[in-house]
């Protein structure tokens, strides 16, 4: 179980709830309520507050890159540092694995990066995120850039792995989505996160 006690930092007010294995949890709210702000502050990538473990372990006991090695954190525009996306994988077998569960040839980890349209990097960047096999993934607006066959992939992938115990949670405008995915959604206003009926989650 991920857990989060008060947890805030500038533009983001403290913040609690629980994830059980094998749950997802749905943020919406407009665009600058401060959902990335919520995912980031989570996977520990900018300063903040609070108190936040997962089964027990306290984040603040292991390394920033242990943590996210378990709590993975996939931006809505994800980096890219080479120019064949091969070299952004550290496992060849799993990599091709997830590419093509998400609706690419095992020919992609080949491509150049610069030919890449923004769904397949959406994609890829996702199949990058999966290869460490984290027990939470905090996905920001992870289909935003897919078509409806691809987010149906993408969406049955995560299927998966909730049934496995991981556990999710994700952004996104799509109610439908939300509604699809998730057994429970928040809405962020202004930096607060609510139950979506203005009460703490």
């Amino acid at each position: 179980m991920l857990t989060i006690r008060d947890l805030s930092r500038p533009g983001l007010a403290p913040a609690s709830f629980d994830v059980a294995d094998g749950e997802a949890v749905a943020i919406v709210g407009p665009s600058g309520a401060g959902k990335t702000l919520l995912l980031r502050a989570i996977a520990d990538l900018d300063p903040n507050r609070g108190e936040v473990a997962l089964d027990g372990t306290a984040r603040d006991g292991l390394s920033g890159p242990d943590w996210r090695r378990r709590v993975g954190y996939l931006a809505a525009e994800a980096g890219w540092w080479a120019d064949r996306v091969g070299d952004h994988f550290t496992d060849t077998v799993a990599a091709t694995r997830w590419a093509t569960e998400l609706g690419l040839t095992e020919a992609a980890l080949d491509w150049q990066v610069a030919r890449l349209s923004t769904g397949e990097k959406q994609r890829l960047a996702l199949a990058r995120l999966l290869v460490n096999d984290p027990r939470v993934l905090l996905l920001d607006e992870p289909t935003s850039a897919l078509d409806t066959a691809s987010v149906g992939l993408a969406e049955a992938v995560l299927r998966g792995l909730l049934a496995a115990g991981s556990s999710l949670v994700f952004t996104t405008h799509d109610p439908d989505q939300a509604a699809r995915l998730a057994g429970r959604t928040l809405t962020m206003a202004a930096g607060r996160l609510t139950n979506g009926d203005g009460g703490a989650p």
